[in-house]
């Protein structure tokens, strides 16, 4: 061999040991120490009537293909963050339907500079806990078991919504307290408020969207009354026959009336059970849900609001409405001051 051909492949050689030497060596993923426990296992477990309840079951959306991972979006932990704030001797529960969760945060999969942020906000809260629900497993030992595995719920055309709405009524059911949809944003102290109680939505009809049932006695017994309706009127093909309408022929069998008007202004009629005005949590109504999101709407909409206990801020309408982080909507400025670290920590847009 030629000393030419001898020195080539010595430099050959030596090239190779440096790349192997300096390429950087995949590193395995590390998972964060967020874990979903079994929300009928895991202690804390709900204070019977002291507890503020979220379900999220996006999971059963067929069209995402990408809910292998637990993920939430600022919007829906700034409600967890307003509940726990506002309402600090509550423990608050984020049950999220375990039928394709991962059960820890890869920061390796996904955007970790958006997510961790958002659940470092939320769980930075002692009072928050973060836990998986199995339909079945809840359901078990309730007047809704033997209908779930008959399956006339997985049949349906709204399935995510239809599920949210099985389980709202139905974790009532289990330790009462109070359910809010993902979609508000808590603006002010509700431990205090008696219990029983939900909003009205319209002149027609009350909201499932925040809704407090006590444990026991007259709150247990409205439960108990939401799961029989929702068994005995379940409509697949209608989006809110198994949500809001519940609660709206529960209300008028109480109440003894189909006036709304009336069941706000005469708590006597109702048994106790309270409707709140659209003030209380709906000030805002559905076809007006862009007054949050524009700023010339600002102090309009802050003065509607300011009796508010909450706002609902209609998700199903204003999810793709983007707030860039400092706007002067009104949105922003309820986030601001109602839940700082989420917002805070949702990066450039919230």
């Amino acid at each position: 061999m030629s000393p030419h051909l001898r020195n080539g492949r010595l430099l050959l050689f030596v090239a190779l040991i440096f790349i192997l030497v300096n390429a950087e060596v995949p590193q395995p993923a590390v998972e964060e120490s967020i874990r979903l426990d079994d929300a009928l296992l895991a202690e804390p477990r709900p204070t019977p009537g002291r507890s503020i309840f979220f379900h999220e079951t996006s999971c059963y959306d067929a069209k995402n293909k990408n809910l292998n991972i637990l993920k939430l979006t600022a919007r829906q932990v700034c409600a967890i963050e307003s509940a726990a704030l506002h309402n600090p001797n509550f423990q608050v529960f984020v049950l999220f339907v375990d039928r394709k969760y991962s059960l820890v945060v890869d920061p390796n999969v996904g955007n970790r500079s958006i997510q961790q942020p958002l659940f470092d906000a939320i769980l930075s809260y002692s009072n928050v806990h973060l836990r998986r629900l199995n339909l079945w497993r809840y359901a078990a030992g309730t007047p809704m078991e033997k209908w779930l595995r008959e399956g006339n719920l997985f049949r349906s055309r709204y399935l995510v919504s239809h599920i949210s709405d099985f389980l709202r009524y139905l974790t009532l059911f289990r330790y009462g307290g109070l359910y809010l949809d993902m979609d508000v944003v808590v603006l002010r102290r509700m431990e205090d408020i008696p219990p029983n109680y939900t909003g009205a939505e319209s002149d027609t009809f009350l909201a499932a969207g925040i809704m407090n049932l006590a444990a026991s006695g007259f709150g247990h017994q409205i439960a108990a009354s939401c799961l029989h309706d929702f068994q005995t009127n379940f409509d697949g093909n209608v989006w809110g026959q198994n949500g809001p309408e519940v609660i709206t022929r529960v209300a008028q069998q109480i109440c003894g009336t189909k006036n709304i008007s009336v069941m706000q202004t005469n708590r006597k009629r109702c048994l106790g059970f309270k409707v709140f005005g659209r003030g209380a949590f709906y000030a805002v109504t559905s076809d007006k849900w862009l007054n949050f999101f524009n700023p010339h709407k600002l102090e309009e909409t802050l003065a509607r609001t300011k009796d508010s206990y909450a706002v609902h801020v209609w998700n199903s309408q204003s999810e793709k409405q983007p707030i860039k982080i400092g706007s002067t909507c009104a949105y922003a400025k309820y986030a601001e001051k109602n839940c700082p670290r989420a917002y805070h920590a949702a990066g450039e847009y919230f």
